[in-house]
């Protein structure tokens, strides 16, 4: 049984950083993908980034793009979203998807001065 587990979540500034991970358990594909959603199951989830396993192809949404950063270890099914610079826009609960359709249960950031 596929497992994911998003983490990292918190309070910060206007302006901080926060480092979020998503760790995949229970899944041995070699080729894979992780994506990072923000919002809520019943508001709906908005795309903010992904990457692309093994070879590490990153693409990003365009308001997340020179702040956010997508990296990851493939052999160990692990993802980290890096956020630089956040701002009030950025609040909300994320999310990690692997495989395109395994969720993670999400992780709150909350962004308050």
């Amino acid at each position: 049984q596929v497992q994911v587990v998003d983490s990292g979540g918190g309070l910060v500034q206007p302006g901080a950083s926060l480092r979020l991970s998503c760790k995949v358990s229970g899944f041995t594909a070699r080729r894979y993908d992780l994506a990072w959603y923000r919002g809520t199951p019943a508001q709906g989830r908005d795309w903010v980034g992904g990457i692309q396993f093994p070879v590490g192809n990153t693409i990003y949404l365009d308001s997340v793009k020179g702040r956010f950063s997508i990296s990851g270890d493939p052999d160990n099914y692990t993802g980290y979203l890096q956020m630089n610079d956040l701002k009030l826009e950025d609040a909300g609960v994320y999310y990690c998807k692997a495989a395109g359709r395994y969720w993670g249960q999400g992780t709150q950031v909350t962004v308050s001065s």
